[in-house]
């Protein structure tokens, strides 16, 4: 497992690191998410486990309950709603929620950030 710069793991948040887990500068994961990298092969009879990695770049947020399925890629300042089920990729700074995920809107920050006083406090990021 790799943290960022003040990366943030919640109480409770469970990591079932079979595989890397990578958190960028900034992440929050909260209480009880789970970041599940193993998972089973269900098209052989005897289900051997598969592993795949899970990278959440900065300044994203998972919030309390969501699933985080083997393999994704959770992008730049996106946000993942409580309860969220995460089963492919999602883009940087979008918003996505449900079961399984889907985007519901864009993440747009305007307020500007403590640390530079530049909205989005990331140099690279270009609101949508």
């Amino acid at each position: 497992m790799e943290l960022g710069a003040f990366a943030c793991l919640a109480h409770d948040v469970l990591c079932y690191n079979v595989d890397k887990i990578v958190l960028g500068n900034k992440v929050t994961i909260s209480q009880y998410a789970y970041l599940c990298t193993a998972s089973h092969d269900i098209s052989i009879l005897e289900k051997p486990l598969t592993a795949k990695p899970i990278t959440i770049e900065s300044y994203a947020w998972v919030c309390a309950r969501a699933f985080i399925t083997p393999g994704v890629n959770i992008g730049q300042g996106a946000v993942v709603a409580a309860c969220g089920v995460v089963l492919k990729d999602i883009e940087r700074w979008k918003v996505v929620g449900g079961n399984p995920a889907k985007v519901m809107k864009d993440r747009v920050i305007s307020e500007k950030g403590p640390d530079d006083g530049k909205s989005g406090s990331d140099s690279n990021h270009s609101n949508p």
